[in-house]
C-alpha cells in the first residue's frame, strides 16, 4: 500500500506485494525459495519491472487494491485453513502467488513442510518461533567441526561421567559444578569435539550438541507470554528432532525464575516435565555457590538433575593444559612462548594469586604476559627512543647557538652539527635494522596464521584427496617455510637483538607483580645489595635495638631469597619494650624499605577491639549483621594490598577472643572473612608491640604465643643512643622547614643539650620529640610569622648555658 501510494498508482497489485515479499529478510521466505532453488532477488527485479510499467496518477486518493490481489488474498486464507494456521502469514501468500513464482503449489508444499516441520501459525509474529533453536543458540559441534574451540586437556574423567549420565533413559541431565573458572564449560567443548570426532558411543554418534542463549530468548520479549512462546517453540524443535539435540545451558542457575512475571510459570517449571521424561538431554553448568542459592531451592528441578562435580586441577595439570594451548596464544600474539613461562604461570599463580582458580589464572596470565610482548614489538625500542631523545635536545641547542657569532659559539656549533649528522646515521641505522626485525617476526605470525587455518580445513575436509593433500603437501610446506622464517630471525638477531619475541618466566612474573604488589621477580643487583645491607638502612631510623632489627632483616631476606615456609607470613613477631623505644618506628622503617612509602602499611589500633562484638571489625560482620557487605578492616586491607606489613599496635588491649581470630593467620598464612573468602596472609609481615613488662605467657594463650615466630625485647635506650635519636627528630624539622625555603641549621652544643635534656629512660625518645617541638620549632615558628625570617633565610639554633637560643641569622630588608 505504502509503495503505490508513494509511486503513484491508483492500485495496489499482485506485483506490489511480491515486492515487500521479496525484500524480507527475517521471515520464512527466503529459506522457503531457497528449498525450491528460486532467487528471491530475481523474482523481485522482474516484480519491480512491472510495478514501473504501471499508470500513475497525481493527487488521487488511497490507492485500492486490484480484483487479481483479492482473489490471491481469498487462495491464501484457503491455505491457512487447509494448513491449520490460525493467523494469515507470508507463506500463505506465496502459495498463492505460485503462479507468479513460476513454481507448482504442490512442490512449494513440500518444501513448506521441510523448511517449517511441525510449526503452526499460531501467533501474529510467526517469525520468532520459526528456528527458533538457531536464532537462540550456538552450535557447538559445528563451531568443533569449523576448528573454532580451543583443545581440552585432561579431563577425560568428567567427559566421561557426562556420557554416562547422558546416556541414562531418563533424568539423562548432567549438571556441572565447581568454582569459577576450573574449566565447566570447557568439559562440554570437549564434548562437542567427541562428538564431532566419533569418539563417543553410538548412541551419542552424529547428536548436535547446542548451547542454549537465555539473553537473547529474553531480549525484546516486550509483551507478557513472548518468552514463553519463544522457549516452547525451541523446545518443540529439540523434542521435534527426537533426541539428536543435547542442550546445554551454561550459568543453568538463570533458568530459575527466568521470565517468570506474577501468576505465570518460569523457565525452570516449564522445561520440569520434558527432563523428567527423558525428552530434553540437557547439560548445566554453574558455581557450587550458585547451585546452592538458587537450584537446590527447588528440589522439584533438583532431582531431575544429576550432579557431576568439576574439581581444581593439580598445578602439573595446569602446565598440561597450558601445553596444549599454546600455539593458540602465540598465533593469536605472533610471539614464542617459552615452556618455562608456562611452568611459571602455573606455579605462580597458584602460590599468589589464591583468590581465583586454576586453570584460568593461569591461562590468564600467559595471555596478558604475550598480549604485553607484542604491543612492545609494535612500539619504538628504548635504544633508538634513547637517541631521537637526545637528538631533539641538540636541535634545540643548535637553534639558540645559530643566533651567537662568538668563535666559541661558532665552534660549539660545528661540534654539535658533527654529533647531530653522527646521530641520524645512528637512527637511521637502528630504525632499519628494527624495521627488519619487526618485519621477520610479522612474516612468521602469517605463516602460523596459515598453518592454523590449514589445520582447519583439514578437519573439515570431507574430501579425502583435498585433505591428504593440505596434510602431507601444504602443512610440511609451511613448516618448512616458518623453520626458515625463524632462522632468518635468529641470524639477524645474533648480533644485534631490538625486539623481545619469546615470552618467558619473567615476563609471567612481572604481570604477577603488577596484578598483586608482590615483587616475584628476578632479584636485579641493586635490590641484591639493598637485602645484603638491609640491617643498615634499617639503623638509619631505629637506633639501639640490634636483636629486633636483626630478626626482621633475616625474615625479609628468605621470603626475598624463596626459602620461607609458603604456608605462613612472611614473618609474625611480638616486639615487647616499654614506650617510645622504636617499636612502631621499625614497622615504619620496613614498610618504607619494601614500599618506598613508610605509610604503605596496615595500622590497626587494637585499643579498638577492646569488647568481644568487635571481633566483627576485625573480620567483617556474618551475614544478617549490620555491615556484612563492608567486610572486615584486617581483611579487606590486606585483600586490596596482599604484600604489606601488617602492624597490630598495642596488642595487650585487645579481647581475647581477638587473639582466637589471629591463631589461623600466624599458622596457616590465612584467614576466613564474614562473607566467607578466605584472605591470603602468606605474603605479609605480621608485627604486633606491647608495653608489657612481664612474660608473654603470663598475659597470651600458650597456643598463641607458640604460633609467633620470634618475640623481640626492646631494651630501654640509653643516654649513647639519644644523640643519634637527636639528629634523626632534628632531620624532619629541618626537611619541613626547607619545604618553605628556610634553612635550619643546630649547633652541635644545641644537639648535646637536646640530648641531655630529652632523655627519659620511661618514656623513651618521645620527650626529645617534645621537647624539640617546644623549644625550636615553637620558637621558628613566631620568627616567621613576626616577618624576622622569610623565604631564603636562615634560623640558628644554638645553647648557652643549658639554655637554648633561636635566632633569625639573615632579617628580612625593611
Amino acid at each position: 500500500m505504502q509503495d503505490a501510494l508513494s509511486r503513484g498508482n491508483p492500485e495496489v497489485t499482485v506485483d506490489h506485494v511480491l515486492v515487500a515479499l521479496m525484500s524480507q529478510t527475517e521471515t520464512i521466505v527466503a529459506p522457503l525459495l531457497a528449498k525450491v532453488g528460486v532467487a528471491s532477488t530475481m523474482i523481485r527485479d522482474r516484480a519491480l519491472e512491472s510495478v514501473g510499467r504501471q499508470p500513475t496518477a497525481q493527487g488521487g486518493s488511497e490507492p485500492r487494491m486490484s480484483r487479481e490481489l483479492t482473489n490471491k488474498l481469498a487462495n491464501a486464507d484457503k491455505y491457512r485453513t487447509d494448513l491449520k494456521d490460525d493467523f494469515l502469514s507470508v507463506e500463505h501468500l506465496v502459495l498463492a502467488m505460485n503462479d507468479k513464482i513460476g513454481i507448482a503449489s504442490d512442490e512449494l508444499l513440500v518444501a513448506l513442510r521441510d523448511v517449517r516441520g511441525s510449526h503452526r501459525v499460531t501467533s501474529q509474529d510467526p517469525e520468532s518461533q520459526f528456528q527458533a533453536l538457531e536464532k537462540y543458540s550456538v552450535d557447538l559441534t559445528a563451531r568443533a567441526r569449523d576448528g573454532k574451540i580451543d583443545p581440552v586437556i585432561g579431563r577425560d574423567e568428567e567427559i566421561r561421567r557426562v556420557i554416562q549420565v547422558l546416556s541414562r533413559r531418563t533424568k539423562n541431565n548432567p549438571v556441572l559444578i565447581g568454582e569459577p573458572g576450573v574449566g565447566k564449560t570447557a568439559i562440554v567443548e570437549g564434548l562437542a569435539r567427541r562428538i564431532n570426532d566419533g569418539d563417543v558411543p553410538e548412541g551419542l554418534k552424529g547428536k548436535r550438541l547446542v548451547s542454549l542463549d537465555l539473553a537473547s530468548m529474553l531480549a525484546g520479549a516486550k509483551y507478557r507470554g513472548e518468552f514463553e512462546e519463544r522457549l516452547k517453540a525451541v523446545l518443540k524443535e529439540i523434542t521435534d528432532a527426537q533426541g539428536d539435540v543435547i542442550t546445554f545451558v551454561d550459568e543453568i542457575h538463570t533458568l530459575v525464575g527466568a521470565g517468570g512475571a506474577e501468576g505465570a510459570m518460569d523457565a525452570g517449571n516449564m522445561i520440569k516435565p520434558m527432563l523428567a521424561r527423558g525428552e530434553l538431554r540437557m547439560i548445566g553448568a554453574t558455581t557450587l555457590d550458585e547451585y546452592r542459592n538458587h537450584v537446590e531451592k527447588d528440589p522439584a528441578l533438583e532431582r531431575r538433575f544429576q550432579q557431576v562435580y568439576v574439581g581444581e586441577p593439580t598445578v602439573e595439570d595446569t602446565i598440561a593444559i597450558l601445553r596444549g594451548l599454546k600455539e593458540r596464544y602465540e598465533v593469536h600474539h605472533g610471539v614464542r612462548i617459552q615452556d618455562n613461562a608456562l611452568v611459571s604461570a602455573a606455579v605462580l599463580s597458584n602460590r599468589y594469586l589464591t583468590n581465583r582458580f586454576l586453570p584460568d589464572k593461569a591461562i590468564d596470565l600467559v595471555d596478558e604476559a604475550a598480549s604485553k610482548l607484542r604491543i612492545e614489538i609494535d612500539s619504538m625500542p628504548t635504544e633508538i627512543d634513547v637517541v631521537e631523545r637526545r637528538k631533539r635536545q641538540l636541535e634545540i641547542e643548535r637553534v639558540a647557538l645559530e643566533k651567537e657569532t662568538d668563535p666559541a659559539s661558532r665552534e660549539r656549533l660545528s661540534s654539535l652539527n658533527e654529533e647531530l649528522a653522527e646521530l641520524e646515521v645512528q637512527i637511521g641505522t637502528m630504525t632499519s635494522h628494527w624495521e627488519a626485525e619487526k618485519q621477520a617476526i610479522g612474516a612468521i605470525r602469517s605463516l602460523k596464521e596459515e598453518l592454523e587455518s590449514l589445520r582447519a580445513q583439514m578437519e573439515r575436509e570431507t574430501d579425502l584427496e583435498k585433505a591428504a593433500e593440505i596434510r602431507y603437501g601444504r602443512i610440511p610446506e609451511l613448516d618448512r617455510r616458518i623453520a626458515a622464517a625463524t632462522e632468518q630471525l635468529n641470524v639477524l638477531q645474533h648480533d644485534q637483538r631490538m625486539l623481545k619475541e619469546e615470552v618467558d618466566s619473567e615476563d609471567i612474573a612481572e604481570v604477577v607483580s603488577k596484578w598483586t604488589g608482590v615483587p616475584v621477580s628476578r632479584l636485579m643487583e641493586g635490590e641484591m645489595q639493598k637485602l645484603v645491607h638491609l640491617e643498615e638502612l634499617l639503623h638509619r631510623r631505629v637506633i639501639g635495638q640490634d636483636v629486633a632489627v636483626s630478626a626482621t632483616a633475616n625474615a625479609i631476606r628468605r621470603s626475598r631469597a624463596g626459602l620461607s615456609d609458603p604456608n605462613r607470613p612472611i614473618g609474625s613477631f611480638m616486639f615487647l619494650g616499654p614506650t617510645g623505644v622504636g617499636k612502631t618506628e621499625l614497622a615504619r622503617a620496613l614498610a618504607e624499605f619494601l614500599f618506598d612509602d613508610e605509610r604503605a602499611m596496615v595500622r590497626i589500633d587494637m585499643a579498638e577491639y577492646m569488647e568481644k562484638h568487635a571481633v566483627s571489625r576485625l573480620i567483617g560482620a556474618p551475614p544478617g549483621y549490620v555491615g556484612y557487605d563492608e567486610g572486615g578492616q584486617l581483611t579487606e586491607a590486606v585483600r586490596r594490598r596482599p604484600y604489606s606489613v601488617v602492624l597490630l599496635d598495642e596488642i595487650e588491649k585487645a579481647h581475647p577472643e581477638v587473639f582466637n581470630v589471629l591463631l589461623q593467620v600466624l599458622d596457616d598464612g590465612r584467614l576466613t572473612d564474614g562473607q566467607g573468602r578466605t584472605v591470603d596472609f602468606t605474603n605479609c609481615v605480621l608485627i604486633m608491640t606491647s608495653n608489657l613488662r612481664g612474660e608473654p605467657i603470663e598475659y597470651f594463650k600458650p597456643e598463641f604465643v607458640n604460633r609467633i615466630d620470634e618475640i623481640v625485647r626492646f631494651r630501654s635506650l640509653e643516654q649513647a643512643d639519644l644523640g643519634a635519636i637527636v639528629d634523626i627528630q632534628l632531620e624532619h624539622l629541618i626537611e619541613r622547614m626547607a619545604s618553605r625555603r628556610i634553612t635550619l641549621a643546630v649547633t652541635p652544643r644545641a644537639r648535646l643539650v637536646l640530648a641531655e635534656k630529652g632523655y627519659d629512660p620511661d618514656f623513651g625518645a618521645r620527650p626529645l620529640k617534645r621537647l624539640i617541638q617546644k623549644t625550636i620549632a615553637d620558637a621558628a615558628a613566631l620568627l616567621i610569622l613576626e616577618g624576622k625570617v622569610a623565604e631564603g633565610g636562615s634560623v640558628v639554633v644554638d645553647a648557652i648555658d643549658g639554655e637554648f637560643t633561636v635566632r633569625a641569622q639573615d632579617l628580612v630588608a625593611s
